[in-house]
């Protein structure tokens, strides 16, 4: 179900992983280290080893330090997600793969090689503190609601405030606090960088969630009196929002690639079982109810597919792409999840164990239709740039 690869190195390079992630991670499945809240450390250590030795280490990222393109990109991260363990294998997790491609656009030279090496390396995760408590009237999908505050003292900032769903927080060696600075209208946000762990971050819980692919879960912290020298301020101050949107478009994106390989492999379970599985004298894929479910999957996961690459190539044009982000995140999330929801439907009883990890991938894309914003918010961003948009179009003609 994959696409042509765009080019001749993006071909050699998806092979290999996809090659490594079925021969080598795949085994790994059913390892008792795959707990409620991720893999653990030890596992994590295990399979970056055995992507070194294998030469698929951050695959997208190039020994120079370049990245692939999006489209390329694609290619690669597709194959990465053909287990739910083959990102963190090697190295193309969220949030450890946009925390890398941010710290690649904004971080000096000085933060690349403190913050941003260990990570590319695969030594180190990292976590993104933007989310907050709800109850607390914090940032959720809408980050002008950011609660957490940075304030100026001297050559430092004391940082103070409480998130929420802070993925791979627990285990993280490198973060990324975003906070408001400023007050009223003139209130601004900023990103600093932080050595993990650090006593003025304190982990309160790690969520018992939905999900279980992404090493440390998901946690809430408290931050209280957190000092961060003004070097270790991403990009410029004040200047928060404006990353944020760098850091947004291919992140949601680079997660309908993992995702997207997933549930490929889900699908090929669900095929292999209805061509072999026979009931009321022939095979499941036989029966209307049960073919016709595999050739739903087979037509959302090419409009998935097709998607994915249209939205690459916008990005690759230069565009920050927005809404083509927001359109492809929706439409690829709630293809993928109809791919997975049928995939359980198609194997029974099987399809509610554990035992594949058709389960998972039903779990993992129903957490994506709300992960990197929920389709409702994606919705409401577009109708109001269609709103937007129209008006804008008709006051012209009428000018």
């Amino acid at each position: 179900m994959f696409t042509a690869c765009p080019t001749e190195r993006s071909r050699e390079i998806a092979e290999r992983v996809e090659r490594f992630v079925r021969d080598v991670v795949v085994p790994y499945e059913q390892d008792p280290r795959c707990a409620a809240h991720g893999p653990s450390a030890a596992l994590v250590a295990e399979l970056r080893g055995l992507a070194r030795a294998a030469g698929v280490m951050t695959p997208h990222i190039l020994p120079d330090g370049s990245h692939l393109s999006q489209r390329e990109t694609a290619a690669v991260l597709k194959r990465s997600g053909l287990s739910p363990l083959g990102p963190v294998a090697v190295n193309t997790m969220a949030p450890d793969e946009g925390n890398m491609y941010l710290l690649g656009k904004v971080g000096t030279a000085a933060q690349k090689a403190r913050f941003l090496a260990p990570l590319v390396s695969g030594e180190a995760r990292s976590a993104f503190f933007m989310t907050e408590p709800a109850e607390d009237g914090g940032a959720g999908s809408d980050p002008s609601m950011l609660q957490t505050t940075a304030v100026r003292e001297g050559d430092d900032w004391i940082i103070r405030g409480r998130k929420k769903f802070i993925t791979g927080a627990e285990g993280a060696a490198v973060g990324i606090v975003m906070a408001r600075t400023g007050e009223g209208e003139h209130a601004r946000a900023t990103m600093f960088l932080v050595d993990l762990p650090h006593p003025a971050i304190r982990l309160e819980r790690v969520l018992d969630t939905i999900d279980s692919s992404m090493p440390g879960g998901h946690a809430q912290v408290v931050i209280d009196d957190l000092r961060v020298p003004a070097g270790q301020v991403l990009g410029e101050a004040d200047e928060g929002f404006r990353y944020a949107q760098v850091r947004l478009s291919p992140a949601r994106l680079s997660h309908c690639m993992r995702w997207f390989g997933t549930v490929t492999r889900a699908d090929e379970i669900a095929r292999a079982y209805a061509t072999t599985r026979k009931a009321f004298g022939k095979l499941l894929i036989d029966h209307e109810g049960v073919g016709f479910m595999l050739a739903e999957n087979l037509i959302d996961l090419q409009q998935a597919a097709l998607m994915i690459d249209w939205c690459a190539g916008v990005l690759d044009a230069g565009s920050s792409g927005t809404a083509e982000s927001s359109m492809t995140k929706v439409a690829v999330s709630e293809a993928l999840y109809r791919v997975a929801d049928r995939c359980v439907q198609v194997l029974g009883g099987n399809g509610v164990s554990r035992d594949t990890i058709v389960e998972q991938a039903f779990r993992e894309l129903r957490a994506f239709r709300i992960y990197d914003g929920p389709t409702e918010v994606h919705k409401w961003s577009l109708a109001r740039k269609i709103k937007r948009d129209t008006l804008e179009a008709s006051r012209a003609a009428a000018a």
